[in-house]
This record gives C-alpha cells, sequence and structure tokens, in this order.
C-alpha cells in the first residue's frame, strides 16, 4: 500500500531523514515511535505528500506520487489520505456534521451524498445525537471521533495520525485507539500512526522505531 525509498529530507544543515525505506501492507495498523527530534512527524507529513521529500520515491496504493505536480497531488490527496492531528483542527463556525462534510465537498460530491455519507460515519462514531452541535459544544473526545470522521469522508485507502490521542484523557484514549481497529476491520483502511503512546504502539500490527532520521 505505501513504499518509501530512500527518503532523505534536510531543513538547512540539519538532516532530518536519512534515507528512509519503509513498505507498508494494505489494511495494516503501524505505529512509529521514538523520542523527540527522531524525524517521526517529518516522515509522516512526506508520507502524506504535505511535503516533499529532498530524494527518494513514494508510492502509495501503486501511484508513485513524487512525481506528481502540485495540482496533482492535491487532488490525490484529498481522495486516497486522510489526516488525524493531535488537536482536532475542526472549524468553529461549523457543526460536526458541516464538518465531516468539507473533503467531500472539496472532492465535488453533492450536498445529498455527503450529507448520507457524513451521518453514516457519525453513526458509526455514536455521535448522532451530535451532529448539529458546534465544536464548543463537544467534549474532547467527541471532537476527535468527529475529526477521525471527517478523515474518512472521501473513502481514503490510508489514514495518517501525528499524536491523535496526545491531548485526550485515559478513556477517551482507549475508545480512540479501539476506533481505529473498529475502522479497520469495517472499511479496510490503512493506518500509520505517529504515537510517544506506548500503550497503543503495543497493540498496533507492527511497529517502526525510528532514532536521528533512521529505521533502526
Amino acid at each position: 500500500m505505501i513504499q518509501l525509498q530512500a527518503i532523505t529530507k534536510s531543513f538547512g544543515s540539519l538532516q532530518v531523514l536519512r534515507g528512509i525505506d519503509l513498505n507498508i501492507d494494505k489494511g495494516e495498523i503501524v505505529s512509529i515511535v521514538g523520542p523527540s527530534g527522531a524525524g517521526k512527524t517529518t516522515l509522516l507529513q512526506i508520507m502524506g505528500t504535505l511535503d516533499a521529500p529532498d530524494s527518494g520515491t513514494i508510492t502509495i496504493d501503486g501511484t508513485l506520487v513524487s512525481r506528481m505536480k502540485e495540482k496533482e497531488l492535491s487532488a490525490f490527496r484529498n481522495k486516497h489520505i486522510g489526516f488525524v492531528f493531535q488537536f482536532h483542527q475542526l472549524l468553529p463556525e461549523f457543526t460536526a456534521l458541516e464538518n465531516v462534510m468539507i473533503p467531500a465537498f472539496i472532492a465535488g460530491v453533492g450536498q445529498k451524498e455527503a450529507t448520507a455519507s457524513a451521518l453514516e460515519l457519525l453513526e458509526f462514531m455514536g455521535l448522532t445525537d451530535r451532529a448539529g452541535h458546534k465544536p464548543n459544544e463537544l467534549s474532547g473526545g467527541e471532537k476527535q471521533r468527529v475529526a477521525v470522521a471527517r478523515a474518512l469522508i472521501n473513502h481514503p485507502a490510508v489514514i495518517l495520525a501525528d499524536e491523535p490521542s496526545g491531548s485526550l484523557d485515559t478513556h477517551n484514549k482507549e475508545e480512540l485507539h479501539q476506533l481505529f481497529f473498529d475502522l479497520r476491520n469495517r472499511f479496510g483502511q490503512t493506518f500509520v500512526i505517529v504515537t510517544h503512546d506506548e500503550g497503543l504502539a503495543q497493540i498496533t500490527d507492527r511497529t517502526v522505531h525510528m532514532v536521528d532520521g533512521e529505521i533502526v
């Protein structure tokens, strides 16, 4: 599903990634762990086409994305990749339902179809009764589940998550971690999760350890 070959990245004189090779299978849930400054988030951003490597190739779902122009990349990202961040980044002026629908509208999906898909996802998340609420009326765990639903609305093949449970309490962390496995079982997505949470890393299918810009 995801193949990274010889990925390097530097910021000025600081080399952040030093020739990363990584293959992730379809339907796999992989955690990436390591100390701060190891290059985990940079690797995730490159994997998600939010940043470009200095060298190396990236193939996602059979498509060589590292050769795409920016307009092609934006369309590919919107359709094939979903993102979940530590802080939900919901738009405060919109309801939970509207927040979930936004990526579908960007992809050109009509109002009726986008609404139906968003309501189905919110039902799966146990949030049907919160669909009309704005983010300031939701709990931390509810906000993050809305963010996950938003990541799923275009049925992406890959979900990339950066410290998704970092701002949650223990109960909500456990619920979110279980949700990833429930989603994989229902929708077949591939998950790559950057995390400092040892409990999450231990239950993923595979843990990738990074130190000083390299996989060890």
